[in-house]
């Protein structure tokens, strides 16, 4: 989605101070009773349904395969409470579907069930016992197709006939994208942390905790954002959308313009809290994104035997790279494989956004006929890349009128759709066993 079609900000409060709640809070509060947060209420009733642990439990065992998470025990206890809300969700967005006379049958359910079984490269029918083995159930996906069928159904009938988008509108963000031609833009993912100045400290460390299981492989930022954000954007995985360093809070901005492509930031402060950013991508607005350019590669790759002691390693690997620094084009690179006993891989379908983030900026940097340093592991194997080829990308140009009017009025719908479940929330009658 284009930033001028209505992406997410990231998330601030007016001041450092006491948020304004619009609530009628004394700075200087006494606490009556106690609540002891160590208490975890596992299942609940809402508007006389009930949702139970085993409900919990199953689609918690969804999500983990899914997104093939490895989880400790107090993030299992994140993820628990995060699913227990999102049921609670589904349970009201039903709720509301059939009070306005939709139904979604069997039929329905079926055929997407069948989709959800292929995104798992299962059949149809085998379905079932591969959700059996995980912990989850047939029931449990059943149950979670029919929400989404029906809040959609809901949106399409009572949301999306009252959403308008004037031509005028869609002219104005076009216009305003050619006077931003050049411009830089940055894809980037959020989370979010409220912190008044006492827990500061605490938020802090909890965020140097979350990024460095980012960088040790532990679990995806996608997993942090969904289960520790306070932005809005958390159910969206922190996305921001395409946004440029105008839409950002000072901080944000100023640490947007120093990130590399793939490269984590933070904590960073902000009025009211703590941000960590990653930046998924960065391009410029209209102009030619030279991440898009068509590359030539060859890989040059020397793998280890089994017992190869990390000695052995190193010597072999300053020799490689002592070798692959010497080719002088793509027509030695063969030849000089040859002789040191590497294994040669042509690819020319690659563009440079498909390379992993620190391989780009590389790439972007060299010349016809140069290698990269190498880079791998002993257990992988070491490689280098050469490229032979570049076929770099015309400048862009304005997106189809169209196009843009339906996803501002997708974004529209999606904002609408926000508030009738915080409404519904507000309203709803849930009891926490």
């Amino acid at each position: 989605m284009m930033a001028t079609t209505g992406a997410a900000i990231a998330q601030t409060v007016p001041d450092a101070g006491v948020p304004q709640t619009g609530l009628d809070i004394p700075e200087n509060l006494q606490i009556f009773g106690k609540l002891d947060p160590n208490v975890r209420k596992p299942t609940a009733i809402v508007n006389g349904v009930v949702i139970t642990g085993t409900d919990v439990d199953q689609r918690m065992a969804l999500i983990i395969a899914a997104n093939q998470y490895q989880l400790g025990d107090q993030e299992r206890e994140q993820l628990r409470l995060m699913v227990l809300r999102g049921l609670i969700d589904e349970v009201l967005q039903i709720q509301e579907a059939k009070t306005n006379d939709i139904t979604i049958t069997s039929a329905d359910i079926d055929q997407a069930y069948g989709r959800v079984a292929a995104n798992f490269k299962q059949s149809p029918q085998g379905f079932g016992a591969y959700l059996r083995s995980i912990g989850s159930s047939e029931r449990s996906v059943r149950k979670q197709i029919e929400g989404e069928l029906a809040w959609q159904r809901y949106l399409r009938r009572n949301v999306e006939p009252h959403i308008n988008v004037s031509d005028e509108e869609v002219q104005s963000i076009l216009d305003r994208m050619n006077r931003d031609k050049g411009t830089p833009e940055y894809h980037l993912f959020e989370i979010y942390k409220n912190a008044t100045p006492d827990r500061a400290p605490a938020v802090v460390a909890s965020m140097q905790e979350m990024m460095q299981g980012m960088k040790d492989g532990k679990q995806p930022f996608a997993y942090y954002a969904q289960t520790f954000s306070d932005a809005t954007t958390s159910s969206a995985q922190g996305d921001l959308g395409w946004v440029r360093a105008s839409m950002l809070p000072t901080e944000l901005s100023n640490a947007a313009a120093e990130m590399q492509v793939g490269q984590l930031a933070g904590p960073i402060e902000t009025p009211g809290g703590f941000s960590i950013l990653y930046l998924a991508d960065k391009r410029t607005v209209l102009g030619a994104d030279p991440r898009s350019a068509k590359l030539s590669l060859k890989q040059i790759k020397i793998t280890f035997p089994a017992g190869t002691s990390q000695e052995q390693a190193q010597t072999r690997a300053t020799e490689f790279a002592k070798a692959t620094q010497a080719i002088t084009g793509c027509g030695a690179a063969n030849q000089a494989a040859a002789a040191i006993g590497a294994e040669v891989v042509d690819n020319d379908s690659l563009t440079v956004r498909d390379l992993p983030g620190p391989l780009q900026e590389m790439i972007l940097k060299m010349q016809i006929g140069q290698a990269t340093p190498p880079f791998g592991s002993p257990a992988e194997g070491v490689s280098v890349l050469v490229l032979c080829g570049r076929d770099d990308p015309k400048a862009g140009s304005l997106p189809n009128p169209q196009e843009l009017q339906n996803a501002m009025e997708q974004d529209r719908v999606n904002k609408r759709a926000q508030t009738i479940l915080r409404d519904l929330r507000r309203d709803a009658i849930v009891e926490y066993r």
